[in-house]
């Protein structure tokens, strides 16, 4: 009985929200809860889960497989696919969350991207960052959760590594495959690197 209850209140959400103007491509793999609220001209792609206490905005799409609860998207956002929107997050207008990015009670400010196999926890970004392939904010030191706070217009290369707490300035640039510890300066170049070493002629052993 309690089954029954489930599937016809979520029959009965996604006919609500279709009513509203919202465009699902596959209603039936779409999930809501009681409080979900959902602004004008959003696209939802199949399966994608809305957990409880989600805002969403205007101008939004959520692509396939994206997990989202306890957060607030503004307007002429891109979700997904495969992303996972976690408690405490501010997407704010213009931002892009791509596949396989996890954001746990973070803000990405207006137009910043996040578009690759990350994890944003416990931060505050910018407007227009950009965030590259593999970074990850190293929130946890065992005890605690620390912040990362990324300024204006940051660059971060890929597979970066950002040891909180720490604050990258604006305009900075983080050199991809970089562990940064320590706070980075206005419009600087941060980079930790090891020199690569090159054997000419190399035979590999043979068996």
């Amino acid at each position: 009985m309690k089954q029954l209850n489930l599937q016809q209140l979520q029959s009965n959400l996604r006919k609500k929200f279709l009513k509203e103007g919202v465009i699902m491509v596959g209603p039936e793999t779409v999930f809501f809860s009681k409080d979900t609220k959902i602004g004008k001209n959003v696209t939802i792609e199949p399966y994608v889960v809305i957990g409880s206490k989600v805002k969403i905005g205007n101008n939004v799409t959520i692509k396939s497989f994206s997990h989202l609860e306890n957060c607030k998207i503004e307007n002429k956002v891109d979700i997904g696919p495969y992303a996972r929107i976690r408690p405490g997050t501010v997407l704010k207008n213009g931002a892009r969350v791509g596949n396989f990015v996890e954001i746990k009670k973070s803000t990405l400010g207006i137009n910043s991207k996040v578009n690759h196999l990350t994890y944003i926890g416990d931060s505050q970004i910018g407007k227009s960052v950009n965030v590259g392939a593999g970074t990850i904010t190293c929130n946890y030191d065992g005890v605690k959760k620390n912040k990362t706070k990324i300024k204006d217009k940051v660059f971060i290369g890929s597979n970066s590594s950002l040891v909180a707490p720490l604050t990258i300035e604006e305009g900075s640039v983080i050199g991809a495959g970089s562990v940064i510890t320590k706070n980075v300066k206005r419009k600087s170049l941060a980079l930790t690197r090891s020199l690569q070493t090159e054997i000419k002629n190399y035979k590999r052993k043979s068996k």
